[in-house]
């Protein structure tokens, strides 16, 4: 019997590490943290970024998961219908709103972004598609862990990070902030995964009203929210439309 491929197993390697982190990496830290030559490392790399199990940041050069392995372990939809029936109502989002619009779906304890519309003007923005967020931190996390679409426990096994002074931590807090999420409809993130940003989220749903995503809007704190630290109501209605738009069009009753 043949024995095991090697270039397979670096391949599957290389993603298992950059699933592994927050952050992206370089070919320099992907080659030394393997033990393989640059040379090697980089023509993975390449095939990788070739089926877009990979992608590679412009302005970095660094790596990161690529969004051809989002639907991989979802069950209950196919990601790539999610993506396809959020386009058009992201840009029109994005193009009414001013601001950026993130899709995201639940990924091994993490909040996957599988959809991004850069802010409509000319600041320079990085393309989010393929990044991981924190659940508790994150306004398109609170959707999910609100809906049971993903699960508080994964998120607070290791103990919850604080990003920031405002990341809440406290189990009972964040229970009572997803209670809060249910009844109002969406959730919002101001500075608990970064400073001097804001985010707001709502609920995407599929046939017989499952939450299988959510929509997000995020930005600067001044534009997202007020001069009171609220988020903006136009904004809000402009995202739960939006939100109940996709829904729609995934089979979700009005």
């Amino acid at each position: 019997m043949a024995g095991p491929v090697q270039s397979i197993e670096r391949a599957a390697a290389i993603l298992r590490l950059l699933a592994g982190g927050p952050r992206r990496l370089g070919l320099g830290e992907v080659a030394a943290s393997l033990g393989l030559a640059k040379g090697t490392a980089h023509g993975i790399l390449r095939t990788l970024q070739h089926v877009d199990f990979v992608e590679q940041d412009a302005s970095t050069g660094k790596y990161q998961l690529g969004a051809a392995l989002l639907h991989l372990g979802t069950s209950y939809l196919d990601i790539n219908e999610l993506r396809s029936r959020s386009i058009n109502w992201a840009d029109a989002l994005a193009a009414r709103s001013g601001e950026a619009v993130r899709l995201g779906t639940p990924f091994e304890g993490q909040v996957l972004v599988i959809h991004h519309v850069f802010r409509p003007d000319d600041t320079l923005q990085t393309l989010d598609v393929g990044s991981l967020l924190p659940l508790h931190a994150s306004s398109l996390g609170k959707v999910l862990l609100a809906y049971g679409t993903a699960s508080l426990e994964s998120a607070s096994e290791a103990g919850l990070e604080a990003y920031t002074r405002h990341t809440l931590v406290a189990r009972e807090k964040l229970t009572r902030a997803l209670a809060e999420v249910r009844e109002v409809g969406w959730a919002a993130e101001i500075q608990e995964m970064s400073m001097g940003e804001a985010g707001i989220a709502s609920p995407i749903r599929g046939h017989g009203g499952l939450v299988v995503g959510a929509v997000g809007l995020s930005g600067p704190v001044e534009r997202i929210c007020d001069s009171h630290g609220r988020p903006r109501p136009n904004l809000i209605t402009l995202l739960r439309e939006a939100a109940r738009a996709i829904s729609r069009d995934l089979g979700a009753a009005r």
